[in-house]
């Protein structure tokens, strides 16, 4: 039997592989679009989020209910929340900039609304740490930092910076899921 827009969800669900190939044909542009949109800064990650995306709607088709909504608006869910996740993953690789240096043009406006988002992401992450340690990680990871200039204006000794650093990462890790 082939594969159409009418039966490809009971073949997705019965793990038949051409039913990916088929989802992967109709909606891997609406994905691709999707993943460039959320991670413009995270390029290196697009392929793997996209891949990402389409295991999760292998292995997660049985939650979805056609009842509920469109297969369209399912699978572009899940793209978003993939690629939320990957901006948490791999936040620490990346600083934000100064959104008050960022000249405003047509061209670059989604830019700066998406680094707001990312900046209330860091602001609310890093709300969960102690005043003191989200001070660290603020200087350490986005401002760049280093160790010894961080411990001299705190007047705190450099192991114990590092030791902030580790137990801050593991409760950020704790709380959010990356073991």
């Amino acid at each position: 039997m082939k594969i159409n827009e009418k039966n490809f969800i009971k073949f997705l669900k019965k793990k038949n592989e051409k039913a990916l190939d088929y989802v992967v044909d109709t909606y891997g542009g609406l994905i691709k679009s999707i993943v460039n949109k959320h991670l413009y800064n995270l390029k290196d990650y697009n392929e793997e989020c996209i891949h990402d995306i389409f295991l999760a709607v292998w292995y997660g088709v049985d939650q979805y209910d056609t009842e509920k909504g469109d297969f369209k608006n399912w699978i572009a869910a899940i793209a978003k929340y993939k690629c939320i996740s990957y901006k948490r993953k791999y936040l620490e690789e990346y600083s934000i900039q100064d959104l008050e240096s960022i000249e405003i043009t047509a061209d670059n406006i989604e830019i700066e609304i998406e680094q707001q988002e990312l900046k209330k992401e860091v602001d609310n992450l890093l709300d969960s740490l102690k005043p003191e340690d989200k001070k660290i990680f603020i200087e350490y990871y986005i401002e760049g930092k280093t160790i010894k200039e961080i411990s001299s204006s705190m007047n705190i000794k450099d192991e114990n910076i590092y030791n902030r650093i580790s137990r801050g990462k593991k409760k950020l890790r704790m709380l959010f899921g990356n073991k």
